[in-house]
């Protein structure tokens, strides 16, 4: 049985704005244990049958390590077992020592990175680390072949400098097409910001930006990877600004349909 794992990072250290996605995981994890929900992703995959999921926990931040070789230490422990890997956040921040450590178990990768932000400021308000700064990090340590960045809707001219610096494709939420679909040769890692979907659909972020995607058109790009998934992250859900835990439910239920492609493209 192909099995998933399962990794909570409860980081938001880098945040900009507003603290809280490190509350996230947990309340993750409960929505997409709750019996009021299917277990079974669209793919027809059960995430509840016993020794499908390995829930390796939260990671335990303090200080006397450095969060960033604590991450990309126990990121590459849970991926020992060559099994696909999601990691709950957590801020943005977090998808840098991730991919250090994926990196090194699949050094051909694509990212593709649905966002409303690009997150690849060179160093946002100073900080290298910030959340709104992985991708420049990522792709300067080119941890990544090629970078897709889909959903965005909040482009500058740095970010354009950046985008031909690290040769970024660019999809904007203006230009998502009913039948999008992307070319990809390499196995894939899928960084999903939660605020790429429109408010109206997930309240619960820091950075609310109107005319996002709806979970529909994120979960049918999903389906249409024809490339092995071997990890991914699910980051910037803030339960501080959830409204009746629907960003929650939504995250719970793109863990499943990430999950369920994995299992599906694993058995090709």
């Amino acid at each position: 049985m192909i099995k998933l794992s399962l990794l909570g990072i409860p980081n938001d250290d880098n945040s900009s704005f507003m603290k809280g996605t490190s509350q996230a995981p947990a309340l993750i994890r409960s929505e997409l244990h709750c019996d009021a929900y299917s277990s079974w992703s669209e793919t027809g995959i059960d995430l509840s049958v016993a020794g499908r999921l390995i829930d390796h926990g939260d990671i335990q931040f303090d200080s006397t390590c450095d969060p960033w070789d604590l991450i990309e230490r126990n990121v590459g422990h849970a991926i020992e077992s060559g099994d696909p890997l999601i990691c709950l956040g957590g801020d943005h921040a977090i998808t840098h020592p991730i991919m250090r450590a994926v990196h090194r178990r699949h050094s051909n990768l694509t990212i593709l990175h649905i966002d409303a932000h690009p997150d690849i400021y060179h160093a946002y308000q100073d900080n290298p680390r910030s959340h709104a700064s992985p991708f420049a990090r990522i792709m300067e340590e080119r941890l990544a072949d090629r970078l897709i960045q889909a959903g965005l809707r909040t482009i500058n001219d740095h970010h354009r400098q950046q985008f031909k610096r690290f040769g970024v494709e660019v999809i904007e939420a203006a230009a998502w097409g009913a039948n999008l679909r992307l070319d990809i040769t390499t196995p894939v890692y899928i960084s999903m910001d939660i605020d790429a979907l429109d408010p109206a659909y997930a309240p619960g972020v820091s950075h609310r930006e109107p005319g996002g995607l709806s979970p529909r058109q994120v979960i049918d790009l999903i389906q249409s990877i024809d490339q092995p998934i071997v990890a991914a992250d699910i980051v910037e859900y803030n339960p501080r600004c959830d409204i009746s835990n629907l960003t929650a439910i939504v995250a719970a239920k793109l863990l499943k349909e990430i999950g369920g492609m994995m299992v599906k493209l694993a058995r090709k």
